[in-house]
């Protein structure tokens, strides 16, 4: 069997929970058979990258999007593949025009919804309409699709009704454990400058709505005076996104004092992040929509406490009172969310008992639940069962 697996990002230029996943899944489909990884890319070595035409660039990002996605089916049609997985709007179109031409199966992985993100509009203007008809046409022609969480199931068949049941199946995100794991080393926290005698939290995440780190900045102005507050944030979806921000952590440094406050806005290293995560006292992830959250994986593998918004697929990683406590989202109500999430936050770390049981359990809970090989065993399984 030979997939063509497509993807906007690819390492090193991984940004989001979609290019973790694909980071991951990849050698351990590999393992098994054999995958052509297509990307957005000037160049790697070990996948064909596809650039936007000369014609298109300083075009609106979605006309950018469609130029590389028909350099994707070009390259694709000159090949002999089974079948084509594409991962995210940015690939669908590539995936879809690839299958017609080929009479091959197309499998979607749904990392997120475009019905269900309309703050892309602020990024993309018309575009988004564009992107959505784009999602909407290729999981209506997928021959199956895969969705990272029951929850995220259930917001296919809701945003998509035109879509079989039984051709979405549920898979989970998975984490490495085995590069996932407490570091007892501080030369990261030393690094940022962080008071490695005083607790943290830690956000990890794009500057997009999505991610709810306005919440989290008005949240943390109620934090307990000795908690620090360190912020790991890239990709800014607009200017205005990341304009905010800036003046939401300003507010927060003037509140708390400049060496109470990190933001850390370069990509930090993933050995960096990991020691990171491994000293926090709790992570934070605030998110108002999450398919399901690499991130939190990442925190718990780490034997780090969470704290967390209960949306999307969430609930189905961080278990409440188990291995973090959830804390309601209600997006008619963002102030109780805010004061609710200051005090789940402080209640972990006044507890240091409570944070080292949430801790040690989550990372027990992904070694068990969310390793990649068994994610890929089912993925492959899901190509023989549309293959003809």
């Amino acid at each position: 069997m030979r997939v063509a697996l497509l993807t906007k990002e690819w390492s090193p230029q991984i940004y989001g929970g979609a290019g973790v996943h694909v980071d991951y899944l990849v050698p351990a489909l590999a393992a098994h058979i054999a995958v052509d990884v297509h990307a957005f890319g000037e160049s790697f070595p070990d996948a064909r990258a596809h650039r936007t035409p000369e014609f298109l660039v300083g075009a609106n990002t979605t006309l950018e999007t469609l130029g590389v996605n028909l350099d994707m089916v070009n390259v694709i049609s000159q090949s002999q593949v089974d079948l084509v997985h594409s991962h995210t709007w940015y690939t669908n179109f590539a995936g879809q025009c690839a299958a017609f031409l080929l009479d091959i199966p197309l499998v979607i992985t749904a990392h997120s919804l475009e019905p269900l993100r309309p703050w892309k509009q602020e990024q993309l203007g018309g575009g988004y309409r564009v992107s959505s008809w784009v999602e909407q046409s290729a999981y209506e022609n997928a021959s199956a699709v895969i969705a990272v969480s029951a929850r995220m199931k259930a917001d296919v068949l809701d945003c998509y009704p035109n879509v079989e049941s039984e051709k979405v199946h549920v898979i989970h995100n998975g984490i490495n454990t085995d590069i996932y794991r407490p570091d007892p080393s501080f030369e990261a926290v030393n690094k940022y400058g962080i008071n490695a005698q005083k607790p943290y939290s830690l956000f990890i995440g794009r500057i997009t709505r999505q991610k709810g780190l306005a919440h989290l900045l008005q949240a943390a102005k109620s934090f307990e005076p000795e908690i620090q507050i360190v912020l790991c944030t890239s990709a800014p979806d607009t200017p205005e996104i990341a304009a905010e921000v800036h003046e939401h952590v300003s507010e927060l440094k003037h509140m708390r004092g400049n060496e109470n406050v990190f933001w850390i806005q370069e990509q930090v290293p993933r050995s960096e992040l990991i020691a990171l995560l491994t000293h926090a006292s709790v992570f934070t992830c605030p998110s108002i929509y999450e398919p399901q959250g690499i991130v939190n994986l990442e925190a718990m593998a780490c034997e780090t406490a969470v704290v967390a918004s209960d949306v999307g697929g969430i609930p189905e990683v961080v278990l409440d009172g188990e291995t973090g406590v959830l804390v309601h989202y209600d997006q008619f109500d963002p102030k109780s969310f805010e004061v609710n999430f200051a005090n789940a936050v402080n209640q972990v770390v006044a507890d240091s008992e409570l944070a080292k049981r949430l801790g040690a359990a989550g990372r027990q809970r992904v070694i068990k639940d969310f390793g990649w090989d068994s994610i890929a065993a089912s993925t492959i399984d899901v190509y023989g069962s549309v293959i003809r």
